[in-house]
């Protein structure tokens, strides 16, 4: 005795285990292309949030540089400035620096001697 539907009675010409093995294998199937297709979608998500962190902090790191050598050449201006000044007072100080213009400065005598000699009493 046979196991087997009739194809005519609309099953197939499988046995009915074999039939029924086959669906269930078949469900699994799709399962497992489910929750594939929803952890490769967990993980798509995670990789685009991730990327857009990764974006978010470069700009953020971008603009704190931008705005550090906004400052920095601000400084340099100033310091700049500051040098030009001090060249000037250096100058106009050369003009009347008795030191500068003191014979003394010539002769190997140590420094604070040289000062005082040169130096108006």
């Amino acid at each position: 005795m046979s196991c087997a539907v009739p194809a005519a009675a609309g099953g197939s010409a499988l046995p009915r285990s074999a039939a029924a093995e086959g669906s269930q294998q078949s469900h699994e199937e799709d399962d497992r292309k489910v929750r594939r297709r929803e952890k490769n979608r967990v993980a798509a998500q995670r990789s685009r949030k991730k990327q857009t962190q990764k974006a978010d902090k470069l700009h953020e790191e971008y603009e704190s540089l931008e705005q550090e050598n906004t400052s920095l050449k601000r400084e340099i201006g100033k310091l700049t400035d500051e040098m030009k000044h001090l060249s000037e007072v250096l100058k106009d100080h050369e003009k009347i620096c008795p030191l500068l213009h003191c014979t003394m400065n010539f002769v190997t005598v140590p420094r604070p001697d040289a000062l005082t000699s040169c130096l108006p009493r």
